[in-house]
């Protein structure tokens, strides 16, 4: 099954193949910060699985220096957040809110619960972890 996903402006566009890793909603503070929101919600899939189809060039990179593994891609248009290609690991981050299409899978669990802003209360029963998780 191929999976699409864009960009808010529409300038760039992806397509995902394969099977997509654990999805996961991540409560860390750095997530929080880049996305604006209570918590990110990301899945991996190994990096062959991911093609950016348009606007690759119209990506930017935010690396936080004391970060190993930390970064924020984004369309430098408008903003959006789009998979993050992680060559090291073998990896892309796809945060599920690019998506255009539903990649058949849906939220396991909740990490660095620990670090979740005092405001955001989890209302499911989906495991949780206080730090970062055992396995991807």
């Amino acid at each position: 099954m191929t999976v699409r996903g864009s960009c808010l402006c529409g300038a760039v566009a992806f397509e995902m193949s394969g099977e997509p890793g654990r999805v996961t909603h991540c409560h860390c503070s750095r997530c929080r910060k880049v996305r604006g929101t209570a918590h990110a919600t990301n899945f991996v899939v190994p990096l062959a699985g991911l093609t950016y189809v348009r606007g690759e060039a119209n990506l930017t990179e935010y690396r936080l220096p004391d970060a190993k593994y930390f970064g924020h891609t984004f369309c430098r248009s408008c903003g959006s957040s789009m998979p993050r290609l992680d060559r090291e690991r073998g990896f892309a981050i796809v945060p599920m809110g690019s998506l255009d299409d539903d990649p058949g899978v849906r939220p396991e669990r909740h990490i660095h619960v620990d670090s979740r802003a005092p405001w955001d209360e989890i209302h499911d029963d989906l495991p949780q972890f206080p730090g970062p998780p055992p396995f991807i």
